[in-house]
């Protein structure tokens, strides 16, 4: 497969002029931890790994400028030398596809938007991305927002960038709001709740004073409530008081539960994997049907987010669309790839929108591998 690995800005452009120029497809990658999702393709490969490094890093003023093609860990490492961290717990999608942990790049969790179970607490990717610089599928390099946290200048090209998929333009650097990483972190479970019942204690959970940072929820033989609280120690102590108080039975849990979580360890590897995001408050809804059919799962985000293991991609985008979500194909055979879009299809007006954001962004296509054929197929 024909390949391009720029390593200026200057090299990144005249790549997408001459890609644009000859009618070529361009598909941007990083690490490749995510080429799994979508369906196959046939476009060469832009590979930014060459936009590695650290530009500038102030811990003072909780604000990292970083080349988009820099390793995930990397970023993560940098930033627990000086008790800081991403807040929004970005995770690698190696392990979601039977690879290592290591090739996540921070342009492509931007991209695809990645976060993790702190999200319900601290905001989305798009909530920490202050600025960035990309090139355009015109072949021009643009800059958008800027490196402070009360930046306002013109449109908020931040938000639409992070979750773009690579579809708008090549990310070559991002700037991003960091915060401190908390001095003291426990675990709790409460043990023994169906998904109806988890559901109403996670919402009770959400909205006390114990001030969760993530909650989820394990189902099966050992179904239990997930909570983790963050914050000075004696804070956390407290606040882990106040739960026991609310619920009988509460136990302290591993915090590599989290972990196991993220790399979704319960589910089935040899199934077709879905990310469905729907109200928390229809998440028994959806449970309730996921048990009937025997499809393996698990949630996060107070009930927001499921993670579910199925073959039937019509009754999954069903329930979702039933329940006010969406449903996200993640990883599945590249036969059903082939005919089953990995975006959960929109409705003709919405459609029609994106098509004129994308176009302004890539006139040419030049960025359209193919990946997400079937995006705007609305039913």
């Amino acid at each position: 497969m024909e390949m391009a690995a720029p390593e200026t800005v200057e090299e990144l452009a005249e790549a997408v002029r001459a890609a644009g120029a000859r009618g070529a497809k361009l598909e941007i990658r990083g690490g490749g931890s995510k080429a799994g999702v979508g369906a196959e393709r046939d476009a060469a490969i832009l590979d930014m790994r060459g936009f590695r490094g650290i530009v500038d890093y102030d811990p003072a003023e909780l604000v990292l400028t970083v080349r988009a093609g820099t390793p995930l860990a990397e970023v993560q490492a940098v930033l627990a030398e000086q008790g800081q961290m991403l807040a929004f717990e970005p995770f690698d999608h190696g392990p979601i596809f039977g690879a290592g942990e290591g090739d996540a790049t921070i342009g492509g969790v931007v991209a695809a938007a990645v976060a993790g179970s702190r999200r319900i607490s601290a905001g989305a990717a798009r909530d920490h991305l202050l600025g960035f610089t990309a090139v355009s599928g015109r072949g021009e390099s643009f800059v958008a927002g800027g490196k402070v946290v009360k930046n306002v200048t013109g449109f908020d090209l931040p938000k639409l960038m992070a979750g773009s998929w690579g579809r708008l333009a090549a990310l070559t650097e991002l700037s991003l709001k960091v915060l401190p990483a908390p001095a003291e972190t426990a675990t709790r479970s409460i043990p023994g709740l169906d998904p109806a019942r988890a559901a109403r204690a996670m919402a009770q959970v959400l909205g006390s004073a114990v001030g969760a940072a993530a909650v989820a929820y394990l189902p099966g033989a050992q179904a239990r409530v997930l909570v983790r609280i963050e914050g000075f120690a004696p804070s956390v102590e407290a606040r882990c008081g106040l739960l026991e108080s609310m619920f009988e039975g509460v136990e302290a849990a591993s915090s590599e539960s989290w972990a196991t979580l993220l790399t979704l360890g319960g589910l089935p590897s040899g199934k077709p994997l879905w990310r469905i995001l729907i109200p928390a408050s229809q998440f028994p809804t959806v449970a309730d049907l996921l048990d009937r059919v025997g499809a393996p799962w698990l949630a996060d985000w107070g009930g927001g987010l499921i993670w579910a293991a199925l073959d039937d991609a019509g009754l999954i985008r069903s329930a979702a669309s039933q329940a006010g979500g969406h449903a996200m194909l993640v990883r599945a055979p590249a036969e059903m790839r082939r005919f089953v879009p990995s975006f959960h299809p929109l409705p003709s007006a919405n459609a029609a929108l994106e098509a004129r954001v994308v176009h302004a962004f890539d006139p040419l296509g030049i960025f359209d591998s193919g990946r997400f054929a079937g995006r705007g197929d609305a039913h």
